[in-house]
């Protein structure tokens, strides 16, 4: 069983197609959550995940976009947050608000939570990974943290496939893995996307411009 794991689009469709283009061939793609805010494209990135069917848990940020509320956020958080809300309809916001904190798949041999599995906000980076994460499952899959990074112990997997559409560990290449499940292995992959075009859009929509400068420091 091979898995293709997603997380933090955060509304980049140009990143989004990048990552779905060069998805190797898998049996499932899983999403650990904030398929929108920040970027210019939210609509269109819920069509995309909608369309192919992918299971995915609520980030903080589609948490906010459903709720009308951004509270704690900062303001180019909540600038995405607003602009998500006028541009989704009616359908994107009840699937939003609809999806649930944690999934458990394949027989329960994966589950896929967006920040930590006992706190959906907590960011759990690299040096908390640690087998007591795990309950019984081969694969944990978290995002929220935006750094791409896996662990393999004796008690199954801990990953964070890293941010589709913001990364924050340094590269600014798109985020994704890909996941063996049978043979217990990670590929942490990265591919190149247009981040030009990403920046103007946002500079064109009036978005704050620091969101499209970022994405060239994968900051």
């Amino acid at each position: 069983m091979r898995l293709g794991v997603i997380s933090d689009v955060h509304g980049n469709r140009v990143a989004l197609d990048a990552v779905f283009d060069e998805m190797p061939a898998v049996d499932r793609v899983v999403c650990a959550g904030d398929v929108v805010g920040y970027n210019p494209w939210p609509a269109e990135c819920v069509a995309a995940i909608r369309e192919r069917d992918v299971p995915t848990v609520m980030g903080n940020h589609d948490r906010a976009v459903a709720s009308d509320s951004a509270f704690g956020f900062n303001s180019m958080a909540q600038a995405g947050v607003e602009y998500a809300r006028e541009h989704l309809d009616e359908s994107a916001l009840a699937w939003l608000a609809e999806l649930p904190d944690e999934r458990t798949l394949l027989d329960g041999r994966v589950t896929v939570v967006h920040g930590h599995p006992d706190d959906p906000d907590h960011y759990t980076y690299p040096a908390e990974f640690a087998p007591d994460l795990l309950d019984g499952e081969d694969l944990l899959v978290m995002g929220h943290t935006h750094v791409q990074h896996h662990a393999v112990f004796d008690e199954g997997i801990v990953l964070n496939p890293g941010s589709v559409g913001q990364p924050r560990d340094g590269n600014p290449d798109a985020a994704f893995a890909v996941v063996d499940l049978d043979a217990g292995e990670v590929e942490e992959r990265r591919v190149p996307y247009d981040v030009d075009r990403v920046a103007d859009e946002i500079d064109a929509v009036g978005l704050p411009a620091r969101l499209g400068q970022r994405l060239y420091e994968g900051r």
